[in-house]
């Protein structure tokens, strides 16, 4: 997507981004980087997280790869203190882990239910418990503090065979909303971004062929959001004003109707 932000507008950030080794959480720790931040990538893949800051550093970024399990909490607690010992405190946490099974619930595929509470629930608080004393730190210092969490349009629209992924999601949505009023009055930042489809590798791991279908139809019909598309609009959010906060922004491809 033609670019809104110029310039280098985050110098000076430390943001985290989880999810990073592909699709929206690696396009988006590039754009930061791009804008002047310093990134730490988070996720399992250590080869594709080492790509990630390749491409940073080959653009003149600074980027740092910390492989981890985000739905293991004292090795997210420990990737937090890494951060603090190497860049300081956090000031931009983009909680982007998540992973979409679907499937009818009289399958009953507990084990795919479990994992997508595991990673699009646990592993979000485990990054909000463990980098939350870095954006509380870096409000009380009087800088920019955001926590923005992906959620999906899945948080509200009602899909069939999508009951566990859109609870999990609709979770993470009004999570967002209640973080709001405890941590607004502290100047912490938190947001939420709804994405429709979006061209990634997450539709790959659906194998419903009902849901498959659908994913698949949509790719083929329509103009999807790029991952660029999201890395955009989370790096405007960040770099606006600090009494600003755009808490839930829906981000639909234009031609999308359900």
């Amino acid at each position: 997507m033609p670019t809104l932000l110029s310039g280098s507008p985050l110098t000076g950030r430390v943001a985290v981004v989880s999810g990073a080794s592909s699709g929206m959480g690696a396009a988006t720790a590039e754009r930061l980087a791009e804008l002047g931040a310093t990134v730490v990538v988070l996720a399992r893949r250590k080869d594709k997280l080492q790509d990630v800051v390749h491409r940073i550093e080959a653009a003149g970024g600074t980027a740092l790869a910390l492989p981890v399990d985000v739905t293991d909490r004292a090795a997210v607690q420990t990737v937090a203190h890494q951060v603090a010992d190497r860049f300081g405190h956090a000031d931009l946490v983009f909680n982007n882990a998540g992973v979409q099974l679907i499937s009818g619930i009289e399958e009953l595929k507990v084990d795919d239910w479990q994992r997508q509470i595991d990673l699009n629930i646990t592993g979000l608080m485990n990054v909000i418990a463990a980098f939350l004393p870095h954006l509380t730190d870096s409000a009380q210092q009087g800088k920019p503090a955001d926590l923005i969490n992906t959620s999906s349009i899945a948080a509200t629209r009602i899909l069939e065979k999508f009951s566990v992924y859109s609870g999990t999601k609709a979770y993470i949505s009004h999570l967002t909303r209640l973080l709001r009023v405890e941590l607004g009055p502290k100047m912490v930042r938190v947001a939420t971004i709804e994405p429709g489809m979006v061209d990634t590798e997450l539709p790959d791991h659906v194998t419903d062929p009902d849901a498959s279908r659908l994913m698949a139809d949509l790719i083929h019909d329509i103009d999807c959001l790029q991952s660029t598309d999201i890395a955009e609009t989370v790096a405007f959010m960040a770099a606006l004003p600090r009494h600003v906060n755009l808490t839930e922004i829906t981000i639909m491809p234009t031609a999308q109707a359900i």
